[in-house]
Order: C-alpha cells, then sequence, then structure tokens
C-alpha cells in the first residue's frame, strides 16, 4: 500500500534508515577522528619515536602521515559502497511507496 510523503516520513522504516545512515555515518567519523588525532598527539607526545629516520631521508612520521591519508580514503571508500549499495537501494524503494 503506497503512503503519503507525511506518512512515509513518520514510518518506522524511513527512521530505521535515517538511523542507520547516522550510526555509519558517526561510526565513520569517529575512527577518522581516532587516526588523526591519534598521529597528532604520537607527534605531541613522542617526538624522537617519530623522528626517527627509516630511510636515508624520510623519518618515521611520513609514513604515518601517509597513513592518516591514506585511512580517511578507504573510510570515504566505505561510505561510498555502503551507500551506494544499501542506502540508495533502501531510499528508492521507499520513493516507490510514495503516492504521488
Amino acid at each position: 500500500m503506497k503512503k503519503s510523503a507525511h506518512e512515509m516520513l513518520a514510518s518506522s522504516e524511513f527512521r530505521k534508515l535515517v538511523s542507520k545512515r547516522w550510526t555509519i555515518s558517526i561510526v565513520l567519523t569517529i575512527v577518522l577522528f581516532l587516526t588523526y588525532y591519534g598521529y597528532i598527539l604520537l607527534i605531541a607526545y613522542d617526538k624522537s619515536y617519530m623522528a626517527e629516520r627509516i630511510g636515508e631521508v624520510t623519518t618515521r612520521g611520513i609514513p604515518f602521515g601517509v597513513g592518516v591519508i591514506v585511512v580517511s580514503w578507504i573510510l570515504t571508500a566505505v561510505y561510498v559502497i555502503w551507500a551506494n549499495s544499501v542506502y540508495d537501494a533502501e531510499v528508492s524503494r521507499l520513493k516507490d511507496n510514495i503516492k504521488h
């Protein structure tokens, strides 16, 4: 049975979808913050460790910094894959249940 837009916005299906999107977003944001601020805190509290050379000119801080960037790309990819495969399909299904 098709619902009006108002009924759909008030439905438990829509609320679950919104809750799921927020949960995914918050978890990924927390992981990103922990990664970034962990890197910053490591620089602040253990400079000697981060300044150790691992090559002729490269210090340990460089690969850690690159790692932070790579983690942010991975988290973005995780969100995009989830949104394209789960979220968008669910939004389309809900939109199909709205009467015009």
